[in-house]
């Protein structure tokens, strides 16, 4: 049974997930480690190089989406900041650091800036701060663009009607356009001079936009009329969209790529497996996954349910499944809900998102004509993505799932990625990390993360193509809401009653309205008790991973090959791999590492606590809540094997002198070509430091 201080600690708001200023439906946020937070030897610190803080983003924003143009110029996303900050920074939106370069033809050292002061007044907090240039906005959330037909990272159904909570009632996930996040450059010239920028929106449904950039002098202009949201067009709604789209990579053969951080995938909670469901009965133990085509499946994320229906514990990544109902609004079901001041439980039965399309790599290859080719990588495995890294081999691919209990990934190509003639023939292996050195790692009295490498081995869990895995995918596309009810509910009484428009009086109302609940109910407490055998079921995934055990990874039935591919964490979980990482948020190594020595990828763990400090599973470490970034040597192959820390945030209990000045809570990293790797935060108004806002660090390894 999960400790119950983490469903304490987790029923929190939207806001406390994706930012303060987000709109829409109740989230939750971090969980509590079984550990308490103490002094941990050597946090906080920095190892072997040197930290400087460049910049601080406006009140209520997370620093996200980087990027570093050829001649230095930094740019990076105010996402969701507050609505009363200081003039113009209280829009979402990217921009860029006009008057200042990085230098990148020197020695890799942080000589190009000062170190910028800490926020000390309201004035410094309520705006985006630098200690070198001025952050000129490039582009804005909802910007008209496309001539005047849409607004900038507003998703539409297929009859254009914008996808906000101003047309639609019920959850999203982020109010629209208020979460700009991955930004990347695609040039178009060879001088680098002219090119897209595309720009990931963390919202579901999910969005990418991408907007014409040209350099006119020492500026940088963006042409907002032939912008486009790549959500609504044909292409990408025919892979059925996306959502809640983080960060992401430029590959070495420059296209972009998004990341889907679907957080709702989760089959089980926290430190549970499948079997643990399968064997004992899913009470306590249920992810948010087995209720994604409940109707008005946000009901689960409430305490009130989770003290009914489910042991009292927390559904982790039932807060993500805000906007899984607006999603299929944007695919074009009938608005079942409208006129009613909230959301109803009416079941939509008509189109209803397909769980397994969404929670992956999407690149976007440029192609003759307007729209560039939308591609979902299937075979690198469907998570909460928050970044991949893809390396110079073209093959090798590394991710990190964020939230709590969780991994971080490999995938290696049959061939070179993009030399496929057709993506969708795309062939690989997926693995997942085993940490070796147990011995340290699970010491008593406890290791500190300042002081202990992760020895890493890779644990192949199947080998599929995108073709293949698309075929399994499509068996559950005509899924809807209705069929929840259908599956998994004795009384059938519900069907007529509750789809009918027009009761004639009251009675006949409040009778359909009864029917449907007490079918939600029984539909509720089997799916807890058995899984939701509208997808892929538990018994399924215990098969594979006994297939798995006996005949290796290469020799399970062809019926079950997809089974790791779409239920990533889940069958890791299964064969004993350590799915122990907590807010896995960054990973990225610089545009030319290479396997001949020396050249490093970077990890960022967001909180080093929960599942990384608690009694259980291969890592059982000291708890530092500010987060650690590790490095890891790239090997021949392009595998890695050692992570070994070289930034730890400080433990939240340090008061102002020591966290101050720290670097806590890291999300993106991002390597620039010297070297030097950019460090961005995501904790606002955690710790003890004297300040809240979230800021941009660059450190400097020797």
């Amino acid at each position: 049974m999960v400790d119950l201080t983490r469903r304490n600690l987790m029923e929190k708001s939207v806001a406390a997930a994706v930012g303060a200023s987000v709109a829409g439906s109740s989230v939750a946020g971090a969980s509590a480690s079984e550990i308490d937070e103490s002094n941990t030897d050597g946090a906080p610190s920095v190892i072997g190089g040197e930290l400087k803080r460049f910049a601080n983003t406006a009140f209520g924003a997370e620093v996200t989406g980087p990027y570093v143009f050829d001649d230095g110029v930094l740019l990076f996303s105010n996402q969701h900041p507050a609505e009363d900050n200081l003039r113009g920074f209280k829009n979402p939106g990217v921009g860029y650091f006009s008057g200042f370069n990085f230098n990148l033809d020197g020695n890799g050292d942080n000589d190009d800036f000062d170190e910028l002061t800490i926020p000390t007044t309201e004035k410094d907090r309520r705006q985006i701060r630098s200690s070198e240039g001025e952050y000129t906005y490039l582009i804005k959330g909802r910007d008209r663009i496309n001539n005047g037909k849409e607004l900038l990272g507003v998703t539409q159904t297929p009859d254009d009607t914008n996808v906000t909570l101003e047309n639609f009632e019920g959850t999203q996930y982020g109010a629209a356009a208020t979460n700009p996040d991955c930004n990347q450059f695609v040039p178009t010239n060879e001088q680098g001079t002219e090119g897209y920028l595309y720009t990931n929106w963390e919202n579901s449904p999910g969005n990418v936009t991408r907007v014409p950039l040209e350099k006119n002098g020492d500026e940088w202009e963006a042409d907002l009329k032939n912008a486009v949201n790549l959500a609504n067009t044909e292409e990408l709604r025919a892979l059925g969209g996306t959502r809640i789209n983080c960060y992401g990579d430029k590959t070495p053969w420059g296209t972009m790529v998004s990341s889907e951080e679907n957080y709702a995938h989760p089959r089980v909670t926290f430190t549970n497996t499948v079997g643990d469901i399968v064997e004992n009965g899913g009470e306590g133990l249920t992810g948010a996954c087995q209720f994604w085509n409940r109707p008005n499946p946000m009901e689960v994320s409430s305490s009130e349910w989770s003290d009914e229906y489910n042991g009292g514990v927390y559904t982790q990544g039932a807060f993500a499944l805000a906007g899984v109902e607006f999603l299929a609004y944007y695919l074009g079901a009938q608005q079942v809900n409208q006129g009613d001041d909230e959301n109803t439980q009416r079941p939509i039965d008509d189109i209803y998102p397909n769980p397994y399309r969404y929670g992956y790599h999407l690149e976007f290859r440029e192609r003759d004509g307007d729209v560039p080719e939308p591609i979902k990588h299937y075979v690198m495995g469907r998570a909460s993505w928050e970044a991949p890294d893809f390396q110079n081999d073209h093959k090798t691919v590394y991710g990190c799932s964020d939230g709590d209990s969780k991994g971080i990934y490999k995938f290696v190509a049959d061939e070179e990625i993009d030399h496929y003639d057709d993506p969708i023939d795309v062939a690989g292996t997926l693995y997942a990390p085993k940490i070796t050195n147990t011995e340290e790692t699970t010491a008593d009295p406890r290791s500190s993360p300042a002081t202990t490498n992760l020895e890493v081995e890779w644990i192949p869990l199947g080998h599929a193509s995108n073709g293949e895995l698309e075929a399994a995918i499509a068996e559950y596309d005509d899924v809807t809401q209705a069929d929840y009810l259908q599956a998994h509910a004795e009384s059938q009484g519900w069907r007529n009653s509750a789809n009918s428009d027009n009761p004639d009086d009251g009675k006949d109302k409040q009778n359909a309205q009864e029917k449907l609940q007490q079918a939600i109910e029984e539909a509720d407490r089997e799916v807890i008790k058995n899984g939701n055998q509208n997808y892929i079921t538990n018994e399924e995934i215990v098969e594979w991973a006994s297939q798995w055990e006996e005949r290796g990874h290469d020799g399970v039935d062809d019926g079950l090959k997809h089974i790791p591919f779409l239920e990533t964490r889940a069958a890791a979980k299964e064969i004993g791999a350590s799915i122990e990482f907590n807010k896995a948020e960054g990973v990225d190594s610089a545009p030319d590492a290479d396997d001949e020595g020396g050249s490093y990828i970077y990890f960022g763990i967001s909180e080093f606590n929960d599942d990384l400090a608690d009694e259980t599973g291969d890592i059982q470490m000291d708890r530092v809540d500010g987060g650690v970034v590790y490095r890891a040597e790239i090997e021949s192959g392009y595998d890695v094997s050692t992570l070994e820390p070289v930034i730890v945030g400080p433990d939240f209990t340090d008061g102002a002198t020591d966290a101050d000045d720290a670097l806590r809570n890291v999300d993106n990293v991002y390597v620039m070509q010297d070297g030097r790797v950019l460090c961005c935060e995501d904790g606002f108004g955690e710790s003890q430091r004297s300040y809240p806002n979230d800021c941009l660090y660059v450190y400097a390894p020797e």
